[in-house]
């Protein structure tokens, strides 16, 4: 790691008074010796990636998730960047279904801004506060296989589905881990950009958040973490779920509780949860440190899903 310049000692500030660093140390130290060693898939978007303060706070986070021994890996969107570099390039922005519709102009724009621009952006700031971090691309190694999204409409008037062609949009075939793996064991914190390949070596964009739950799944890991523009699911008193199994998420699905744009997140969630992830959660992104707030703290900042709940973190 580089070495980073240490702070001059100074008077204390009394809400940061020395015994309540030490008590939030304290508290930290069961969750640092239980998730040592794990691995912890973090999906970034949203404020996390565009405020300042948050931005900031992330990169430590994550740096000092690597100096206590858990193994960060990062997978990151970017829309919104990308939706301001079409617009300088004068090209329009469609969406169907929420999916930017991503003809082979918009793909070039795309790997630009998500293999270039927004990961290099990432990896500099880890660096920048004492990480080692890499930046890739699911074409590094052919790590993300994928094969284009299919996107079908169908109403009441119609005979047969609309089978409606969106372009480089694609979905997650399969993960190969190895390339992960070996820069995890080599003291790196892989930062990943979710553009997927086939095997002709067409390019697709696929969402960050089913890129992050499939590695998550691929690599076995400890936590899946979703960070969002939310303070995580909740009920019908508007009070965030802090801890749910996948049980009650499927009843509160069904109940249409959850329902809108959190949809394909929690089912995202869900899919991790049974396929050999120990947890996944909702994280409210807004929140400065909220990454080490979820694993370090009894009380996380979102809603954990898994198949017993809260407890189970």
């Amino acid at each position: 790691m580089v070495d980073m310049p240490i702070p001059d000692r100074q008077e204390s500030d009394s809400d940061y008074a020395p015994h309540r660093i030490v008590e939030i140390l304290s508290e930290a130290l069961p969750y640092i010796q239980r998730f040592s060693g794990k691995t912890v898939v973090i999906k970034y978007g949203g404020n996390a990636m565009t405020e300042d303060n948050l931005i900031h706070s992330f990169a430590r986070d994550v740096v000092l998730l690597k100096e206590v021994g858990l193994n960060p890996v990062v997978v990151h969107g970017g829309g919104p960047q990308i939706g301001q570099l079409l617009k300088r390039l004068n090209i329009e922005s469609r969406f169907v279904d929420g999916m930017r519709v991503t003809d082979a102009e918009t793909m070039d724009v795309v790997e630009m801004v998500l293999g270039g621009l927004v990961n290099k952006s990432i990896v500099n700031l880890i660096n920048g506060v004492g990480g080692k971090a890499i930046g890739l691309t699911g074409k590094d190694n052919a790590q993300i296989r994928a094969r284009q999204l299919t996107v079908q409409r169908h109403t009441a008037e119609m005979t047969a589905p609309e089978i409606i062609d969106i372009g480089h949009v694609g979905e997650v075939e399969s993960i190969s881990t190895d390339l992960i793996e070996m820069l995890s064991e080599a003291d790196y914190i892989p930062v990943i950009a979710p553009i997927g390949v086939d095997a002709e070596g067409h390019s697709y964009n696929i969402n960050a958040d089913l890129v992050a739950g499939r590695i998550a799944e691929a690599l076995n890991a400890e936590k899946l973490m979703l960070l969002t523009n939310v303070a995580g699911l909740m009920n019908s008193e508007g009070d965030v779920m802090t801890g749910l199994s996948t049980a009650e998420v499927d009843r509160l699905i069904e109940e249409g509780v959850i329902y809108g744009g959190m949809l394909p997140k929690i089912r995202c969630a869900l899919e991790a949860a049974r396929n050999g992830v120990n947890s996944a959660v909702i994280v409210d992104g807004r929140v400065e440190h909220a990454v080490l707030l979820e694993i370090f703290t009894r009380s996380g900042v979102g809603t954990l899903i898994t198949d017993r709940g809260r407890d189970a973190s």
